[in-house]
């Protein structure tokens, strides 16, 4: 009888903790729901063709292109990925792979410490170093450097737990055969983690296109600047936000409103790639 109370105990629980996640899950895709609705809503006089296609951005006249703005935000994240990921994949290796324990410790620290300052020090930091002092100039380079130091934790950490998911036997297998220890991450831990990394990779993609102070103050605040040159200044989708919406009038907000929305829409897509990389690889894994 006490085996039977405890079992339908248990089964409860069970329920009630599935019941609870499902609810957790539902509410998330509640709000973003909610929150895709009343900001489409707010930006639906602003949306259109023209919108996405013209490179003229005038708030006097009513005029609005978010063109420049778009490839700006793409831009600083490109260059953002280019500095970013081999250094952090190079310190996600080296503390896994190589660091002894005395030193291992420290730098991650030293990494989650650096992933929780505030991006309005790095913004700062920018502007009175790299922009006045090494010659780069409120610029796409100077915004693509602030944002690749801001992304180097977060794809660091990722990578790191990734890689560390590697079975030993397999790296202990391609050392027995006398593979040396780049062989070996060549062969064991890279198509162990490659899809996961890919997915911190992405993520990191994510939080340097949504990012916004230290944008605005290291970026230039150009408009209609559409130019591959890095030392050219510019602006971004978060930037143009964080600078006119202050003093925006009803037009002017649904515009900046019409950036927001399209600024969600890209990260939700990036995080679903992200996502969808990493359930393949594994999937892969498990050879599935």
């Amino acid at each position: 009888m006490q085996l039977a109370e405890l079992h339908g105990h248990k089964q409860y629980a069970d329920r009630a903790f599935r019941g609870l996640a499902l609810g957790a899950a539902g509410l998330v895709l509640l709000i973003l729901g909610m929150i895709a609705v009343t900001m489409t809503q707010r930006a639906w006089p602003a949306l259109g063709f023209t919108f996405f296609t013209s490179t003229r951005w005038s708030a006097p006249e009513g005029v609005f292109g978010a063109l420049p703005f778009l490839w700006g935000t793409l831009y600083t994240a490109a260059i953002a990925l280019v500095l970013a990921v081999p250094v952090s994949l190079g310190v996600a290796l080296f503390i896994t792979q190589v660091a002894p324990p005395w030193l291992k410790k420290p730098m991650v620290y030293l990494l989650d410490l650096l992933a929780v300052v505030p991006s309005v020090v790095f913004g700062l930091w920018g502007v009175l170093v790299l922009s006045q002092h090494a010659g780069l100039g409120r610029s796409f380079a100077t915004a693509g450097v602030i944002l690749a130091i801001m992304i180097i934790p977060i794809i660091t950490s990722l990578s790191r737990e990734v890689i560390e998911t590697t079975p030993a036997s397999d790296k202990e297998a391609a050392l027995a055969l006398g593979a040396t220890r780049w062989e070996m991450i060549q062969a064991s831990v890279w198509p162990h983690s490659k899809g996961g990394i890919v997915g911190a990779v992405m993520l990191g993609l994510g939080r340097a296109m949504g990012e916004t102070i230290a944008a605005a103050l290291v970026i230039g605040s150009a408009l209609g600047q559409i130019t591959v040159n890095p030392f050219a200044a510019g602006n971004s989708m978060p930037a143009v936000i964080a600078n006119e919406w202050g003093e925006a009038d009803t037009a002017h907000k649904a515009a900046l409103i019409a950036l927001a929305v399209t600024l969600f829409v890209i990260t939700i897509a990036v995080n679903l790639i992200a996502t969808a990389i990493v359930q393949r690889s594994m999937k892969r894994s498990h050879g599935v």
